[in-house]
């Protein structure tokens, strides 16, 4: 059975997914030990990039390996509505198409457009997610709006507000005036800004003198509540007590102490603006200062501003600043630097704020998550990410859930207008359960998306109703997700699992690497270094990308992608296909074997000796999440193996030993389709289905193979790695000399025990090393060059009719200019900067180069002496 000529990637990927989901292989069957994960939802805003590549190929390798382990494998799909970010894309995509704001619809027309929306981009990704070739179970797709997981979160939500674990009250917030919402901690992005320290003199009441503070925002001074120095501080110890006015508005403020202040930043004294600062906040708290609250939902100054109401923060600042420097108050202003807090959305600053807002009460939760991870019931792979989530539980904060959005689950929680009562239902509410009033309204906020994402590995198998999914899949064995989002949603899922479950809901948590660019930069949209894996899938196929990924998708180092990688992988993808096109056109008179019934050469023993080792190599890194050992273990193999040498040998082998040679190159063929499968599913299915062997149906659901050790020949691997040895001598002297590799050459050897077979020595030196002749000898000839030297044999390669004083002069020459090529090499490795930037790939290549450098020079240097001696 032929194939075509070329790999053809467009051609075969839509055809095998097709017939992979209408066969149903995706879809666990309920029988046997069970394999269950859950999908990191995307969101619904767009396209997927290339983290989300990298993170449904390493969860689709995990999967298809573990689907031909023979377990009941489900990969359970779905997308997150993302609240905010949706929100903030569908009001963009409306001013741009309509030129109308969120303002000019009701709330109820504004959610019909966003369904809308998020039906058409579902699909797009659930497209996108089967263009990667993801094997998940499209019967059981779930959404985190859906209406399963709205009465799941309805009834966490109220079950954790009966506990007097929901709650709602005034706290300091992040809030962003772009969006309109509050944002939490995890969700604010914080960024170094040269900014400007200025400092004020704030006078005391009594007319005798003041104190200078530093801020960065004079604008909030309009908000002061207080000053507050170190009680420790010298400088301010006899001022603790007495009473300031606060410049431009006359309020009267007292200085504090408190431990907080850090007596060397500016003057040592600073301003208290609790409704503006999160540490202002809570010393506001424990000194029982009032707050004052200065910019309304837009930042614009509101009524507690006085003169300057209505103005934006930034024309505040420039006005303050211009009136506290006409009335004497500014008494010096420095350039500073200083983080900044942007909305992870919309990018804009936030502005810390105190509202009314639905908090979680995280502390009661969290002992259980920590205790979780501290027994190792939880493993996070690398280890290292252990203490980060630890360090974060150990320090968690109440979680702000709500949002002021109209995109989301809405608070359960209903009003009534005439006896004042609060009702959390898990049903709509028509009248107040209490009065019997119909005059009742629901919460107008909307959950934190996160809410609801926290709930997903149990929500998604139809709790709250005890399904049989929840009974056989949950918990599920392994999560793969970003570092980034361990505090989103890693430790709020194990939070949630083990409140409303009892169980953990994974056992394993693979945290994976950041894709950066080649220059190890993150990948955005201003920089423009974004590579769309889309785009790639397009150029290249998705298993080439697939396999790249994987390739470097090392433990604990980020990803620096160099689009070139994918050439090189694309190179790998059609030397699989022209190998299995050579063994396809070799097959007539093809009879499958057992084996172990043959009668095998030691070449045959040594490819299947090293098959053997590489189904060891492969399966025990996958197991540890080692993706990148267990890809190139298999590429090695194929590539330098069997391809290199195995199927060089297997051209005689089909002359004189026909019936075997078919055998193993089948049989080798078939496990290396198995063990390549999961990390490129199109590819190997096709040639796969192309072997002429009794199978299974889909090489979706074929058995992983087993190393056996029937077939371990270490015998045969020692005996080979003499004639690899030699051969590739052999190939050295003819570059070294300049002869084109074509070029029959004359060889001798002497054998030093009866180790190894002679008759296959020779035979397979000379075909693999395309000599003339091949000659046993007694000792070393005259004019000869040696190719190679081990404790069994010492090749020899005869040079007799060349022109020796010639040949070395060239060799000088040669020598001369591989030194120089080195001294570049260690050149390069001597620069920090290229070290730091380059790719750990390109850095590794370099280092190789120099070694390889080092050895030819060497080698030169060794055969110069035996032509001048």
């Amino acid at each position: 059975m032929e194939i075509g000529t070329r790999y053809e990637p467009r051609s075969i990927e839509n055809k095998w997914y097709e017939f992979w989901e209408k066969e149903g292989f995706f879809t666990p069957k309920g029988q046997g030990d069970k394999f269950s994960i859950v999908i990191p939802p995307p969101n619904i805003t767009g396209r997927i990039h290339m983290g989300h590549a990298l993170n449904m190929t390493l969860q689709d390798i995990v999967v298809r390996y573990k689907r031909m382990k023979g377990y009941d494998t489900l990969w359970l799909p779905g997308e997150d509505h993302a609240g905010i970010a949706t929100q903030n894309a569908v009001e963009k995509y409306l001013a741009e198409t309509e030129g109308k704001k969120k303002e000019d619809f009701t709330r109820e027309e504004f959610l019909e457009i966003v369904w809308k929306w998020a039906k058409r981009y579902r699909k797009e990704i659930a497209d996108q997610i089967r263009a990667l070739g993801a094997s998940v179970d499209w019967t059981r797709e779930r959404f985190t709006l859906d209406e399963g997981l709205n009465k799941a979160v309805r009834k966490v939500f109220v079950q954790l507000y009966k506990e007097g674990l929901i709650y709602k009250g005034k706290y300091i917030v992040n809030w962003c005036p772009r969006c309109g919402t509050v944002l939490s901690d995890e969700e604010v992005e914080h960024e170094e800004h040269q900014g400007k320290l200025y400092y004020i003199l704030y006078p005391f009441e009594d007319g005798d003198g003041g104190i200078v503070v530093a801020t960065t925002r004079p604008e909030t001074m309009l908000g002061d509540t207080a000053v507050a120095v170190h009680p420790e501080d010298e400088r301010y110890k006899d001022f603790v007590g007495k009473t300031l006015i606060l410049p431009l508005v006359g309020r009267r403020i007292p200085v504090i102490a408190d431990k907080y202040v850090d007596p060397s930043f500016g003057t040592g004294a600073v301003k208290i603006t609790p409704a503006h600062d999160p540490n202002d906040f809570l010393i506001a708290q424990n000194h029982d200062l009032p707050m004052v609250n200065i910019f309304d939902d837009s930042a614009r100054v509101n009524e507690n501003g006085g003169k300057y109401e209505g103005l934006d923060r930034y024309e505040a600042r420039k006005a303050v600043v211009k009136d506290l420097e006409e009335q004497g108050f500014l008494t010096k202003v420095e350039d500073y630097t200083h983080s900044i807090g942007h909305c992870y959305r919309c990018h804009e600053v936030i502005e810390p704020r105190v509202s009314d807002q639905w908090f979680v009460k995280m502390k009661p939760l969290a002992k259980k998550a920590i205790e979780a991870v501290e027994k190792g019931e939880i493993r996070f792979f690398p280890e290292r990410w252990t203490r980060v989530y630890l360090n974060w539980m150990y320090e968690i904060r109440d979680w702000c859930i709500s949002r002021q959005l109209w995109w989301g689950h809405r608070i359960p929680i209903w009003y009534c207008e005439e006896c004042g009562e609060v009702i959390p239902s898990e049903e709509e509410l028509e009248k107040c359960p209490k009065c019997g009033s119909d005059q009742v309204y629901q919460d107008p906020d909307v959950l934190d998306t996160w809410f609801s994402s926290a709930l997903w590995p149990f929500s998604t198998m139809g709790w709250p109703e005890e399904t049989d999914d929840l009974k056989r899949y949950y918990p599920t064995d392994l999560l793969i997700t970003g570092f980034d989002i361990i505090f989103f949603w890693v430790a709020r899922m194990i939070v949630m699992g083990l409140k409303f479950m009892g169980k953990k809901p994974f056992s394993h948590v693979y945290i994976h690497q950041l894709v950066r660019d080649k220059y190890g930069r993150k990948m955005s949209k201003s920089l423009g270094n974004g590579i769309d894996p889309l785009d790639v899938i397009e150029e290249y196929g998705a298993d080439p990308m697939r396999f790249t990924l994987a390739m470097l998708a090392a433990q604990g180092r980020d990803i620096k992608l160099d689009p070139r990688f994918f050439e090189t992988y694309r190179r790998f993808a059609n030397k699989i296909w022209n190998a299995t096109r050579f063994v396809l056109m070799n097959l007539d008179g093809f009879e499958e074997k057992d084996l172990e019934e043959l009668d095998l050469s030691p070449g045959d023993e040594w490819i299947l000796s090293r098959l053997q080792n590489v189904i060891s190599t492969v399966t025990e890194a996958l197991e540890s999440y080692d993706f990148n050992i267990a890809a190139k273990a298999i590429y090695d193999f194929f590539w330098s193996e069997f391809c290199d040498w195995y199927i060089e040998l297997a051209k005689q082998g089909l002359k004189n030993r026909r019936m075997e040679t078919q055998n193993v190159l089948v049989h080798v063929l078939d496990r290396s389709f198995r063990l390549l499968h999961p990390f490129m599913p199109f590819l190997t299915e096709e040639l796969w289905q192309k072997l002429p062997i009794n199978k299974e149906k889909s090489l979706t659901i074929a058995r992983w193979p087993d190393a056996n050790s029937k077939f371990v020949f270490q015998e045969s691997e020692r005996f080979f790695n003499v004639v690899m040895g030699t051969v590739r001598g052999i190939r050295n002297v003819r570059a070294d000399m300049d002869m084109p590799q074509s070029t029959k050459v004359r060889v001798a050897y002497t054998m030093k025990n009866d180790a190894i077979p002679r008759g296959y020595f020779e035979d397979y030196v000379k075909h693999l090393g395309n000599l003339e002749d091949l000659e046993e000898v007694e000792r070393r000839p005259s004019r000869s060059a040696v190719a190679h030297v081990d404790d069994h044999v010492e090749v020899f390669v005869l040079l007799k009719e060349l022109d020796f004083r010639k040949e070395a002069e060239r060799l000088k020459g040669k020598i001369s200019k591989l030194i120089k090529e080195k001294e570049r090499y260690v050149k390069k490795l001597e620069n920090p900067m290229f070290v730091s930037r380059a790719s750990e790939d390109i850095v590794e290549e370099t280092r190789k180069k120099l070694e390889d450098l080092s050895k030819a020079i060497t080698r030169l240097q060794n055969l110069l002496e035996e032509l001048e001696g």
